[in-house]
C-alpha cells in the first residue's frame, strides 16, 4: 500500500481538518498573526498604545468562525477607537479584512451586509483621516490631489469588496454542501423506510400464503384423521380411502410449500409454476367433500373480460380460506354453498354455511386472522369483502373483485 498522498487527497484532508476543527484552526491562526504582527512591534518599540491596539485586533480572531459576530464586533470597536484617537494604522489592521471574510462566510446575512457597509465606510474615513501622511489631503490641497484620492479609495474599497466576495462564495459553498448532505441523509432515511416497508409487505404476503396453504391442508388432514379414527372401528374399509385423501392433501400442500420456498430463494423454475386459478375451484371443492364437508358449487353468468392472474389467485384463496373455516369451526353435519357470479362489473363470490358460525367456536381466533388476510388480498384489486355470522345460524362471506380496466 502506497503511503504517498496525491495532491487531491492532501487537499481533501486539509479541507476536512479545517471544517471539523474550526476552533483549533482559528486559534492557531490567531497565534501565528500575533507572532508575526504583534511580537515584532513589541520588540521594536516596547509596550505602547500601538501594541495594545494590535493585540486587541488580533486576539478576537481566535473565535472568528465559532462566534463571528462577536469577533467582528470587537475588531470594529477597536478600529473605531483607533480612528477616533488618531492612532496610526498598524500591520495588525489586516484583522479587519479577516473579520470581514468571516462575517461573509459564517455570520447571518444581516451581519455580513452590515460588516461590508461598516468596513467600506471605515476605509473611507481612514483614507480621509490618514491620507495626509501619504500626501493625500483633499481638505488643503487643490483639485490636483483629487484623482489620486479617488484611485486610492477605489483600490482600498476593491480590497474590501474582494475579501467580502470570497467570504460570500465560501458561505454559498458551505450552504450547498450542507444542503447536499441533508438531502443525502434524507434519501438514506427514505431508502431505509422503503426497504422496511417492502420487507413488512413481503412478510405479510408470505404469512398469507403460508396460512392459506398450511391451514387448509391441515384442516382437511385433521378432519379426515378424526373421521377415520371413529369410522374405522365400525367399518375398517373406510380407512384406506381416508388415508389416501390425507396423503393426497399432504402432497399437494408440500408442492405448494416447495413452490413458495422456491420463490423466496429466487428459484426461477419454482416462480414460474402455475398458481391456483378459478378453474381449480372444483378440485378444491372435491377435496373438502372428501374431508366430510357437504359442499355445493354453482357458477352463474360469464365473464366480460379476464381477471388478472393475481385476482384469480385471490378469488381461489377466498374460497379456500372460507371452506377451511367451515371445516374447522362450523361443527358436525355442516353444509356449505359456494356461488360464483359474473356481473357486468366483476366477479362476486358468496360462501355460505349452516353451521354454528366461527363466533360460537372458542378456538376461532385464527379465523379472524384468515378473514383479515382475505380482506387485504381483495383490497389489492380494489375489491371488498364482508363476513359475519347470520341470525339464523351459519356464517356468510361475500367478496367482490371488479374487472381491471385498461
Amino acid at each position: 500500500m502506497s503511503l504517498v498522498l496525491s495532491p487531491m487527497d492532501f487537499h481533501h484532508r486539509v479541507a476536512r481538518l479545517l471544517r471539523t476543527n474550526p476552533g483549533r484552526v482559528d486559534f492557531m491562526l490567531m497565534v501565528v498573526l500575533f507572532l508575526f504582527l504583534v511580537v515584532p512591534l513589541l520588540l521594536a518599540s516596547g509596550p505602547g498604545i500601538e501594541v495594545l491596539v494590535s493585540t486587541a485586533l488580533v486576539l478576537p480572531l481566535a473565535w472568528r468562525r465559532t462566534r463571528p459576530v462577536l469577533s467582528a464586533g470587537i475588531v470594529a470597536g477597536v478600529s473605531v477607537f483607533q480612528l477616533s484617537l488618531g492612532i496610526w494604522p498598524v500591520f495588525a489592521q489586516i484583522a479587519v479584512l479577516v473579520s470581514l471574510y468571516a462575517l461573509a462566510a459564517y455570520a447571518p446575512r444581516w451581519a455580513s451586509l452590515g460588516g461590508l457597509t461598516l468596513a467600506s465606510v471605515g476605509c473611507l474615513a481612514g483614507v480621509l483621516r490618514y491620507g495626509e501622511g501619504y500626501g493625500i489631503n483633499p481638505f488643503q490641497a487643490g483639485l490636483g490631489s483629487l484623482p489620486f484620492l479617488v484611485i486610492v479609495l477605489v483600490m482600498v474599497e476593491a480590497v474590501v469588496l474582494v475579501c467580502w466576495a470570497f467570504g460570500d462564495l465560501t458561505r454559498n459553498r458551505r450552504l450547498t454542501l450542507k444542503a447536499m448532505e441533508d438531502r443525502a441523509r434524507r434519501l438514506e432515511v427514505e431508502r431505509q423506510q422503503e426497504r422496511d416497508l417492502a420487507a413488512a409487505d413481503e412478510r405479510s404476503h408470505i404469512a398469507r400464503e403460508m396460512h392459506d396453504i398450511v391451514a387448509h391442508s391441515l384442516s382437511v388432514i385433521i378432519t379426515q384423521a378424526d373421521g377415520a379414527r371413529y369410522a374405522s372401528a365400525q367399518n375398517p374399509a373406510v380407512a384406506p380411502a381416508t388415508l389416501a385423501t390425507i396423503a393426497e392433501t399432504g402432497r399437494a400442500s408440500l408442492r405448494e410449500m416447495r413452490r413458495l420456498l422456491g420463490v423466496l430463494r429466487g428459484d426461477e423454475e419454482a416462480s414460474t409454476r402455475p398458481l391456483p386459478v378459478l378453474a381449480d375451484i372444483p378440485t378444491l371443492i372435491e377435496t373438502v367433500q372428501r374431508a366430510g364437508l357437504t359442499t355445493s358449487y354453482t357458477v352463474k353468468g360469464t365473464s366480460r373480460r379476464e381477471l388478472p392472474a393475481g385476482a384469480e389467485l385471490t378469488a381461489y384463496r377466498v374460497v379456500q380460506e372460507s371452506l377451511t373455516n367451515v371445516l374447522k369451526h362450523a361443527g358436525p353435519d355442516a353444509r356449505a354453498v359456494v356461488e360464483q357470479v359474473w356481473t357486468p362489473r366483476g366477479l362476486s363470490l358468496t360462501i355460505d354455511d349452516d353451521g354454528r358460525g366461527a363466533g360460537a367456536d372458542p378456538t376461532s381466533a385464527g379465523a379472524e386472522q384468515g378473514i383479515k388476510g382475505m380482506r387485504e388480498r381483495v383490497r389489492l384489486y380494489d375489491g371488498n369483502l364482508a363476513a359475519g355470522a347470520q341470525t339464523g345460524g351459519g356464517y356468510l362471506i361475500e367478496a367482490f373483485i371488479p374487472y381491471t380496466e385498461a
